[in-house]
């Protein structure tokens, strides 16, 4: 079942699922909270799930409105939507639901929304998870690769955008074994606007270095990663696993970006692990 609250200019859609220690999902770009679905089946006997719609995808409307004004960054509009924004939402969700104390788990650009509220609401942690994410920041090829992105958004539209890059995301025997699925989940981008999409690139785009947030951090972090990664390679989030005082470290073999399908099970069983 779906629920809404109001956040400043946008209307949020999430569920809660279960009872118990609350784990909130955030999925990534291009995606829904359904993304989740196969690990909201088999964790919903064990814990209370929240899965929110982040602004601009799903049923939730899109976020222009910022929390507080707040200082220009430089290569930032005032009125770019950030990381710390979407922070700001979820922290609202869960004030919204009384919930004090949480596990994070975000997939994607759901794990940088994930280290932006573990620097800025720690206090409401009690452990969290990069799925398939990273700390680092863009470098500047991939900062012109968001760039020639938006112009693609805004030339030939949402839906056409995710038809070219969601394949990419998989491995290549995910691809050959499950095609009816990544053309369900293109299927799904149709319900995604440009503005929506550029959003979040400028966003993902403007993210700072944010591995001084896991250097030292006391709380449990799980990092899960595929060895066929080519959004977040495997090579790059290893560099990451030892700043944390306490890590989770899997690996998943012959899987791409999104082990929440590739893998479904074997990451069901990682994420109950951590999460007891």
């Amino acid at each position: 079942m779906q629920n809404q609250f109001r956040y400043l200019d946008a209307t949020i859609s999430y569920r809660i699922i279960g009872e118990g220690k609350p784990v909130v999902l955030l999925h990534g770009f291009g995606e829904t909270g359904h993304i989740w679905d196969e690990q909201i089946a088999f964790l919903k006997d064990f814990c209370c799930l929240l899965i929110p719609d982040l602004p601009g995808s799903g049923a939730s409307s899109l976020l222009r409105q910022k929390a507080k004004v707040k200082i220009q960054k430089e290569g930032s509009g005032s009125n770019d939507i950030l990381m710390e924004d979407y922070a700001d939402c979820i922290q609202a969700l869960l004030l919204h639901q009384n919930i004090e104390s949480c596990i994070m788990l975000g997939h994607s650009m759901g794990g940088y929304i994930t280290l932006a509220f573990a620097e800025k609401y720690p206090g409401f942690l009690s452990a969290f998870g990069l799925i398939h994410s990273t700390a680092f920041a863009d470098t500047d090829e991939k900062k012109k690769n968001r760039e020639r992105g938006i112009a693609l958004i805004a030339e030939f539209g949402a839906y056409a955008f995710l038809k070219n890059t969601t394949p990419n995301l998989f491995a290549e025997r995910f691809k050959q074994k499950c095609p009816e699925k990544i053309n369900k989940l293109i299927e799904e981008g149709k319900a995604f606007t440009s503005e929506a999409l550029q959003q979040y690139y400028r966003a993902m785009m403007l993210r700072p270095d944010r591995t001084h947030v896991l250097k030292g951090n006391p709380l449990p972090v799980i990092f899960v990663m595929g060895t066929e990664d080519i959004a977040a390679p495997m090579e790059d989030v290893l560099k990451q696993v030892s700043l944390p005082n306490i890590s989770y470290i899997y690996v998943l073999p012959d899987t791409g970006h999104m082990g929440m399908w590739e893998a479904a099970d074997e990451l069901n069983r990682q994420l109950l692990a951590f999460i007891n």
